[in-house]
């Protein structure tokens, strides 16, 4: 059976970025500020570890926490340019920005990536 137009998924559009600093902006106090936090830290490693090449909504990092303490902690990392998010209907699902923060601050995701947190 041959492949038809049918069988090729259609080609989404992604909704537009929430603001951001364009790469040029980054700021490496800021960036290093926001990663400051050990939650913050946390959310960026799993996504530069274990996200697919899409977005992930907050739901699929697995954080017992208030959804209020959530927004502030996700508008943190896209405030200081870490993150992407884009609004899906009620949703904001986030990325890393790995290839402008590759371009502004090279080695850097690479720390990230390869930090451990403390055992409890």
């Amino acid at each position: 059976m041959s492949a038809t137009a049918h069988d090729v998924p259609a080609i989404k559009v992604l909704p537009e970025p929430l603001p951001e600093p364009a790469v040029e902006e980054l700021r490496l106090e800021t960036v290093l500020g926001a990663l400051s936090d050990p939650l913050r830290l946390t959310i960026v490693r799993k996504l530069l570890l274990e996200s697919e090449a899409f977005d992930h909504s907050c739901g699929w990092f697995g954080l017992e926490r208030p959804k209020s303490s959530l927004t502030h902690h996700f508008k943190a990392l896209r405030e200081a340019g870490i993150t992407r998010q884009r609004q899906y209907g009620l949703e904001r699902r986030s990325h890393v920005r790995v290839a402008d923060l590759d371009t502004r601050f090279p080695g850097l995701l690479a720390l990230v990536a390869a930090w451990a947190p403390e055992a409890p």
